[in-house]
């Protein structure tokens, strides 16, 4: 790999008191999160402008105690999308998974496992309620884990 920099970082006044400010840890009263604090000291390290000192990334990453290809990702950002982006948190760019089990079908899985087990069973196990949730047409498909947190999540709402 090339120690040659692509991107090359020089905070204005603005930013570098910003970054300062939150590579002390605290604002007033409030902790400021750990990787926070990690990225702004990185980033100050990295100023290559008249005020900054401009570290290696391998003495930067020592440093802070982050990898120098973490440094370089988050130089990369910094370029491309401004040096404050870096103590935002991505967006999620699509939108979480739907649950597979309502609370329709969360009923039909707690009357199951309410019923009578099989023939030859003295107990229903996850993996039978899942085979049954799928032979009654209630899923598609579903795991046996997944009935388990189902299962498990109602079993805490009751306490």
């Amino acid at each position: 790999m090339s120690n040659r920099k692509i991107y090359h970082i020089k905070l204005t006044a603005d930013e570098r008191e910003a970054f300062a400010e939150v590579a002390k840890g605290k604002r007033g009263k409030l902790n400021i999160a750990a990787w926070k604090v990690q990225r702004a000291t990185a980033m100050l390290k990295c100023d290559e402008s008249e005020c900054g000192p401009a570290w290696s990334d391998q003495k930067i990453a020592e440093a802070v105690g982050a990898t120098t290809r973490s440094i370089e990702n988050w130089r990369k950002q910094a370029a491309l999308r401004g040096p404050t982006s870096l103590l935002e948190r991505k967006q999620r760019e699509m939108p979480p998974t739907p649950a597979i089990l309502d609370g329709q079908k969360e009923a039909q899985l707690t009357k199951l496992a309410c019923s009578t087990p099989p023939d030859g069973r003295s107990r229903w196990t996850l993996q039978l309620l899942a085979d049954k949730l799928v032979e009654l047409e209630v899923v598609e498909s579903i795991s046996a884990d997944t009935v388990g947190r189902v299962q498990k999540k109602r079993v805490e709402a009751l306490a």
